[in-house]
């Protein structure tokens, strides 16, 4: 069975590349801590994919879709010290997971 992650990214806030890429770390790490086939994954290669969302409404719809699910999720929110204000929600780590788990939610999804 392939286990992989999904990081969800929302598109309209337009984030630095350097901002991007701290916070789809945020959510990968936080998500695998908190998964039961992290050890599968890690010797599977770390498969993984980061995909877009609209905007914080959808972001949050996919978080509870994942959790409905039953799969390890983390939610982002930034401290606010440099681009973006305190509490913004920027992303949603899901997995690792079996991979047909979370394509199931994250399928129409296009990648970043």
């Amino acid at each position: 069975m392939e286990h992989k992650q999904a990081i969800i990214v929302r598109a309209d806030l337009k984030l630095g590349k350097g901002k991007l890429a701290a916070q789809v770390a945020h959510a990968a790490v936080t998500a695998a801590d908190k998964s039961q086939y992290k050890n599968e994954w890690l010797a599977g290669g770390q498969k993984k994919t980061v995909l877009k969302c609209s905007g914080e409404k959808e972001l949050l719809e996919l978080l509870q879709q994942a959790r409905s699910a039953g799969l390890p999720v983390a939610l982002i929110e930034d401290a606010g010290l440099t681009q973006i204000p305190p509490g913004t929600k920027t992303c949603v780590g899901i997995g690792p997971a079996p991979e047909n788990r979370i394509d199931a939610i994250t399928g129409r999804l296009k990648l970043l």
